[in-house]
């Protein structure tokens, strides 16, 4: 339906032509399997090695960064650039944010918001990294701690990325280092 036939609809049937599309194709199987393969993999050592350095590695804006590596490999933010630059990024705001403002709802509600802008300063946006911010700001750990674990597993999801885009049956990864 085209737009300027919108108009000539009434209530709810416009809202309804407005909003509708189609969704994208079903990937191939194998980009399927691929991607849920490769995500589990990561996932899974990212676990096994918080396990045997008895830390916590795994953190929720991870298993994101990981959907984008995996299920999107050639979006922009799912590059090495951005999956690394713009989770270090955000917990360095994170990090002064908590140094500034302390720990608190509204201060993380903050970092998350600047880690935003930061990431689009520095050509490093990647949307689960603004949740690290706030884990960062909610949690108050170590940054001498956090940040070679974080900096680690972002390592381990990109380097998993990578064999999975050599499989064939997904597009190559990276698209760009840098």
């Amino acid at each position: 339906m085209s737009e300027t036939q919108l108009p000539q609809l009434a209530g709810p049937r416009r809202r309804t032509a407005a909003l509708a599309g189609e969704a994208p194709a079903r990937p191939a199987p194998g980009f399927i399997s691929v991607a849920t393969l490769g995500g589990v993999a990561a996932l899974v050592l990212l676990a096994a090695i918080g396990t045997l350095l008895d830390q916590t590695v795994l953190i929720p804006p991870l298993a994101a960064s990981a959907a984008l590596v995996f299920a999107a490999p050639a979006l922009p933010l799912a590059q090495p650039r951005n999956v690394i630059g713009g989770q270090l990024v955000s917990t360095l705001v994170g990090f002064l944010a908590l140094a500034v403002a302390g720990s608190s709802v509204w201060a993380s509600a903050v970092a998350g918001g600047l880690a935003i802008g930061a990431m689009a300063l520095t050509r490093t946006s990647h949307s689960p990294a603004a949740a690290t911010a706030v884990i960062v700001v909610v949690t108050d750990p170590s940054a001498a701690l956090f940040l070679p674990l974080l900096l680690l597993a972002t390592l381990v999801i990109v380097g998993v990325g990578i064999l999975a885009g050599r499989t064939g049956k997904t597009v190559r990864y990276p698209a760009y280092w840098w």
